[in-house]
Parts: structure tokens; C-alpha cells; sequence
């Protein structure tokens, strides 16, 4: 089996970079990368080509012209661009530990999606690390985290714990499994039977939307959240709308009350009379 791992990214190439040398240095190899980029610049597209000369990965460029937050819109037409049958869906701020494709491929199973975890670095040190940190693996042990002012916290378990304990910490985390945009995977087959990302989503519980979907045809979520683990950088960000995000909310509690397994908003659009009213409905 082969992954596509899609991440998504707007006009960070720094934090993109830092993330593609994360996949340089994954144990497991069998994969491509498939960058959903929902309107960056050029420079985006110029640092993209100088990481596939450098790295030697195998990086598709799925682009889109920027007319506002499109994140959604981006994703989908990044899983019918990935050649592979399983799916792991990031974002370019996030980087991956090394066993975190291995971890993806292992526990992958028909009828499951994966929700894997992050840990989130201060603003200061997201921008001062470099690349000999990331493949020496430096950013995901936690003495050179606090030698470089990351307080101690329950949360550096993520990092710290062998697989047999992260494993036990999965299991009895209160935490429910669920999508997230930052670490989930998937077979591709079952995120077309739910008709992708609605597209009417901006940010805010879109992808967790997606996933009461996945959950509502039958396919069952699995915590690997202390298994498969990134680093998040810090940024702004600008793009949040709270009307949009109520909006989001509107569509999410529908989509649990109504157990929808499909979204005509999605990567097919299948909008008769009823679905635009609806639509209406919500977004008023």
C-alpha cells in the first residue's frame, strides 16, 4: 500500500518548507505528497519546485486563484488529484514525526479513519527552527523542547511516551476520536462516498463535519492521537470570521441532527431547488 498525504497551505512558504523536510525524514517511504494550496502567491509554487529538487519527494501542486478563504473547495479537488488509495490529510504548519507515516500505514484497516495528534510550539521558536533540527529529529524530543523555553506539560506526553504507553494513553484519553484537519487519515474510497468537504465551509469545525459524515456511513473513528503526533507552528491567523464560523456551526449541528452521510456541497454538486433553500437557510 502506498499513501497520498494532502497538505493544505495559503501563502506560507516558510512554514511549508519546514514541514516538506518533516516528510524528508519519514521512516516510511511509500508515498507522494499532493500540496492543496488555496491561492498562495508564486513564490509558494517557486518553493515548492526548489523542495522537490532538494528532497527528492514526489510533490503534486494542486493550486486554485485566491478568492477568499477556499480551503475546502482546495482539499477536494487535492484527493481527486492523489494517485494512491489511503489519505492522510495535514496542513503545511504541522511536522510530522518521524514513525508519523509508519504509524498512518500500520494502523490503517477498512471501514476505520485515523485521528492523530499535535503539539503546539510557542511563536518564537516555530520560526527559529531549522532544517538540521527537523531531520536530526531535535523538534520532537522533549529536553531540547524545554532547553529551548517549551514549558512542561502533560501535553509533551505525545512526545515522550514509548509506542506501548502511547498506545494504553490512546486508549484511555477522554478525548473522542474525531477529523482533524491537522493529522487524519483515510481511504479515499470512503471520503468519496461522502462527497468530500462541503464546500461552504470556511474555518471552524469543517473538517470535524466531514467526519460526522465518515461516522454516519459506518466508518469508525480510531484514537491515535498520543501514536501519530506533529509539531504545530504558531501563526496568525487572520482568516478567522466569526460569521462564518456560526455559519459552520449551523451546518455541523444539521449534519449531526440529520445523520447526512453526503453533502451536495462537495466534490460533486448536486443542487436542486430544496438544497439551495436549505443552504439559504443556514447561511441566513
Amino acid at each position: 500500500m502506498r499513501l497520498s498525504v494532502i497538505i493544505s497551505t495559503y501563502n506560507s512558504p516558510d512554514w511549508l518548507e519546514k514541514t516538506l523536510w518533516g516528510y524528508a525524514a519519514q521512516t516510511f517511504r511509500n508515498f507522494e505528497i499532493v500540496v492543496a494550496d488555496d491561492g498562495s502567491t508564486a513564490a509558494t509554487a517557486l518553493r515548492i519546485e526548489a523542495m522537490r529538487r532538494r528532497t527528492g519527494l514526489a510533490i503534486q501542486h494542486v493550486w486554485h486563484e485566491d478568492r477568499g478563504f477556499r480551503k475546502c473547495a482546495i482539499l477536494n479537488r487535492a484527493i481527486q488529484a492523489a494517485s494512491h488509495d489511503y489519505l492522510v490529510i495535514t496542513d503545511g504548519d504541522c511536522i510530522p514525526r518521524a514513525d508519523f507515516l509508519d504509524t498512518h500505514f500500520r494502523l490503517a484497516q477498512p471501514g476505520h479513519f485515523l485521528s492523530g495528534g499535535l503539539f503546539r510550539l510557542p511563536r518564537e521558536l516555530s520560526h527559529n527552527i531549522t532544517t538540521d533540527d527537523i531531520l536530526e529529529h531535535r523538534i520532537h524530543d522533549t529536553s531540547w523542547l524545554r532547553a529551548h523555553g517549551v514549558r512542561r506539560s502533560l501535553k509533551m506526553l505525545k512526545l515522550a511516551c514509548s509506542e506501548k504507553w502511547s498506545h494504553w494513553l490512546d486508549r484511555i484519553t477522554p478525548t473522542q476520536p474525531s477529523w482533524n484537519g491537522h493529522n487524519a487519515s483515510a481511504w479515499k474510497q470512503d471520503i468519496l462516498r461522502v462527497n468530500g468537504f462541503d464546500e461552504r465551509m470556511e474555518y471552524g469545525a469543517e473538517d470535524r463535519e466531514m467526519g460526522e459524515r465518515l461516522i454516519h456511513i459506518g466508518v469508525v473513528p480510531v484514537q491515535i492521537r498520543h501514536r501519530a503526533v506533529c509539531v504545530h507552528l504558531d501563526h496568525d491567523r487572520g482568516y478567522i470570521r466569526q460569521e462564518a464560523c456560526r455559519r459552520n456551526m449551523r451546518i455541523w449541528k444539521e449534519t449531526c441532527r440529520m445523520r447526512a452521510k453526503w453533502t451536495p456541497f462537495g466534490i460533486t454538486k448536486q443542487l436542486d431547488d430544496y438544497t439551495v433553500t436549505r443552504a439559504a437557510r443556514l447561511a441566513a
